[in-house]
């Protein structure tokens, strides 16, 4: 029995000793905001991003914060873990207890105003006094941990400054808050942006990179950051070749295609990138898109961003060197939150969460569902590298505040209970603090900032994953392992970017700054060249020549025209043939049917002039076809318009015949034949006559295609040329007496009454100059819209269009009772027309 009871003892103690967790994980708080204490500590972070339009904005309260944001929330967790830890250790703060308020930033100035003005309340109320000496009041909390970023510091800290309440920041860099006149209770665990510029122009001077380019988030931290870069390189004779700009608060897509079109002109091999991790994101989401290669140097906002090193495709982006800040891993953290997550788990009540509390009250509702299962979301390298800035911000306030209480090991000599303590005195504390943590000695230096730089590392691409290697590391002197560094370049060389590249064919040299070695190549643009690579502008193009962009001489247009090769030519001939072909057809089989009833009553011998006319017109459009010159382009519109005006006064003669048969009837006998005979004869020559006069007309007032080019304004190399259509009036007219002539001939015949039991003559003529009206009057506006070859192509086909519309509506019908009714082709079946008779209205039954 007392080996049993041996065994069990030694199993319990072996049993304890190989636990992880230390003991006061038993009383973690599931509280996640707001903890009790004597001493409160407020947080901010971005625990939600912006759901609503900050445009449609009408009241203060107009704002919506309603998608969490897990690296804000994952922060948060650090300061109460750290705060927990703290109120566990006997000898930091003996008998005291360490509280928090942590608040919501959603990243937005008009967001994190409220919390603050909460936090500057006096002690235990919920009101801001307004007095006249601020040395005696105790604020709400003694300390405020955040913001995560640079654009908010402008907005609070100027307003926490004036109460010296040390501002603590785990994430803004710009260096315009290590002026200590404007934001002087300002402080920061993350260095300077300016130690971060002095950074990378040390790793550009040691790659001897002289040519770069520099794009930023369109906000304080890449702002500043960028006319820093900027300036220090010009101090260090480095030639920033291009900076952009990316958009934060509009849509970033048109300036980053911008900056990259700029980027890729200025052929620069090195871009350093200082933005925030969302306009990062679509900035590498275009580069990815347009495959561009190059040694992207990061800034810490971003060099460690999931939401950058997992776009699909981002191995194709080059070489990425990232600075990041130092951080050291926090081991008990992760197993807390587990702990955290478990007890959260084990008190859940199903419900929904209350949406209606205020986000001052609670600024996550939906956090109190967290369970085991999210735990990964501390676990992300990000939240693994940021988290030690929080932890550092919070063991300052609390050494801090030792001092400040005058704590040994065992009690403090002021009891914030009963004895006051205000935000100044703690300020003064905390500019002479310094904490050993994790291996690391931290303090702050006069301007605030902290005593250590960063890690410098590199991309390195797997399959489906971003590692992030350290090859160095940067305070006060950068120091890398160049050998470590894998380069995307073919041969694994370091790549080059230098400011000496020489300019292109056609650009000229613009001296950007103070270097005579660095300059801007200006493209020439059109109708300017450059006659000599020394000249320092661009000379304008003489009279009656062109250049294209970049441009080293000038030269004399070229035109072209509608090839006969062309698809478009080929196109129109094809359906020029399948026109002709339908003419021969008709005019065959009219021809093997002569003298017959029907063939009379068509028009007899004029049948034949009008597909002879009809054929002409379509063997005339090969004028617009080939080479113009100027006998074609005199001969081209009139004989376009000629040829149909045959036609259409066939037509209308026998149109005139329908009316006198169905309008005078007692007439008709006497005076059918003399209107079938010299009637049409002098129709169609006084139709034609006039058609041929508005012709000469035209060529006559119509300039020669050597006038019309000699008076064009040239500001183009290569131009479709077509023959001049002028003047306009006389175009329309020529093409407006054909429309009349169908127009009359519709009118004639579309009332006209059907022969009962005989053949419909006015329903041909009805239908085929209808159909020709229309094509030609829907012609005029898609006319004016198209440009000098569409119109070429666009009236050919047209033209081929109306042609078929005659022939297939007029001729048609007589064909098909040709060859499927042949025993209707009789006087009987056409006597209306044939003898004058007038057709008689049927008896009503």
């Amino acid at each position: 029995m007392a080996k049993v009871w041996t065994l069990l003892l030694l199993c319990g103690i072996l049993g304890s000793g190989l636990s992880e967790n230390p003991s006061w994980f038993e009383n973690i708080s599931t509280n996640l905001f707001k903890s009790p204490g004597d001493i409160l500590i407020g947080g901010l972070f971005p625990i939600n991003d912006l759901t609503s339009e900050l445009s449609q904005r009408v009241k203060p309260d107009d704002l919506e914060c309603n998608s969490i944001n897990t690296f804000g929330l994952s922060l948060s967790l650090v300061m109460k873990f750290s705060l927990d830890e703290i109120n566990s250790l006997e000898d930091l703060l003996p008998g005291i207890t360490l509280g928090f308020e942590i608040y919501d930033t959603c990243m937005q100035p008009a967001v994190v105003m409220k919390p603050v003005l909460q936090l500057l309340t006096k002690e235990s109320t919920e009101e801001l006094d307004i007095s006249c000496n601020y040395t005696d009041y105790k604020t709400r909390v003694i300390a405020i941990i955040g913001p995560n970023n640079s654009e908010l510091v402008p907005v609070i800290g100027k307003l926490i400054g004036f109460f010296l309440m040390p501002l603590i920041s785990y994430g803004a860099t710009s260096d315009m808050f290590s002026d200590k006149e404007t934001f002087p209770s300002f402080m920061r665990t993350v260095p300077s942006d300016r130690w971060q510029v002095a950074a990378m122009v040390q790793l550009l001077k040691e790659f001897g990179w002289n040519w770069v380019s520099i794009v930023g988030s369109d906000d304080e931290y890449g702002q500043k950051g960028q006319q820093q870069f900027s300036s220090m390189a010009n101090e260090e004779s480095i030639c920033v070749a291009y900076q952009g700009l990316i958009p934060v608060y509009s849509d970033p897509e048109p300036a980053i295609k911008e900056i990259l079109n700029r980027i890729v002109d200025a052929k620069v091999g090195v871009v350093v990138v200082f933005s925030l991790p969302k306009p990062a994101r679509d900035f590498f989401i275009e580069v990815i898109k347009r495959n561009i290669t190059a040694v992207w140097v990061a800034s810490t906002a971003w060099s460690l961003s999931d939401g950058v090193s997992t776009l699909p495709g981002i191995n194709s982006i080059g070489t990425v060197l990232a600075f990041a800040d130092i951080t050291r891993p926090l081991h008990l953290f992760n197993p807390y939150i587990r702990e955290l997550f478990k007890k959260m788990e084990e008190t859940q009540i199903p419900q929904e969460p209350d949406t209606e509390i205020s986000p001052l009250d609670n600024p996550c509702p939906s956090c109190s569902f967290l369970t085991q299962a999210n735990v990964s979301m501390v676990e992300v390298k990000l939240v693994e590298r940021s988290a030690f800035s929080v932890y550092t911000a919070i063991y300052c306030v609390a050494y801090a505040l030792h001092d400040l209480l005058g704590c040994n090991a065992t009690s403090c000599a002021l009891n914030p209970k009963t004895d006051k303590v205000y935000p100044w005195q703690l300020l003064q504390k905390l500019q002479k603090v310094s904490v050993d943590l994790e291996g690391v000695n931290f303090k702050f230096d006069k301007e605030g900032n902290p005593n250590f730089g960063y890690d410098f590392m590199q991309w390195i691409f797997n399959d489906t994953t971003v590692q992030f290697d350290g090859i160095g590391y940067f305070y006060q002197n950068l120091t890398i392992d160049k050998e470590d560094i894998i380069w995307h370049t073919k041969n694994g060389k370091v790549p080059l970017s230098t400011c000496s590249s020489d300019c292109g064919i056609g650009q000229v040299r613009r001296v950007k700054g103070f270097h005579s070695c660095c300059f801007d190549c200006i493209d020439c643009k059109e109708g300017t060249y450059l006659n000599s690579s020394d000249d320092i502008q661009c000379r304008a193009c003489p009279t009656g020549q062109w250049s294209t962009l970049r441009s080293t001489s000038c030269v004399y247009p070229i035109y072209t025209y509608l090839d006969w090769s062309n698809y478009e030519s080929i196109g129109l001939i094809l359906g020029g043939i399948l026109v002709l072909a339908s003419h021969v057809w008709v005019g065959a089989l009219f021809f093997m049917h002569r003298g017959t009833p029907l063939v009379k009553t068509a028009g007899g011998p004029l049948t034949g002039l009008t597909l002879l006319s009809l054929a002409g017109e379509c063997i005339s459009l090969v004028l617009f076809l080939g080479q113009p010159g100027d006998v074609v382009c005199r001969l081209q519109e009139p004989l376009n318009a000629f040829f149909p005006t045959v036609a259409l006064s066939v037509i209308l003669t026998i149109s005139l015949q329908i009316v006198c048969v169905t309008e005078f009837p007692e007439k008709s006998p006497d005076h059918l034949e003399n209107l079938r005979g010299r009637g049409s004869l002098f129709v169609i020559l006084g139709c034609c006559g006039l058609q041929a006069g508005l012709c000469g007309w035209y060529a006559r007032e119509g300039p020669s295609l050597t006038q019309y080019v000699a008076s064009l304004e040239v500001n183009y190399v290569k131009t479709f040329l077509r023959c001049p259509v002028e003047p306009m009036l006389n175009f329309g007219l020529m093409l407006g007496f054909n429309v009349l002539l169908a127009l009359i001939s519709f009118m004639s015949t579309f009332m006209a009454l059907k022969p009962p039991g005989q053949y419909n003559l006015a329903r041909d003529i009805t239908i085929s100059t209808l159909s020709y009206c229309v094509v030609w009057v829907m012609f005029i506006p898609i006319y004016t819209s198209l440009n000098d070859k569409e119109k070429s192509i666009a009236q050919v086909g047209v033209s081929l269009l109306s042609n078929i519309g005659l022939v297939a509506a007029y001729f048609f019908p007589k064909c098909h009772l040709l060859v499927k009714h042949p025993e209707l082709n009789t006087d009987d079946h056409f006597r209306t027309f044939l003898e004058g008779v007038p057709p008689t209205p049927p008896e009503e039954s």
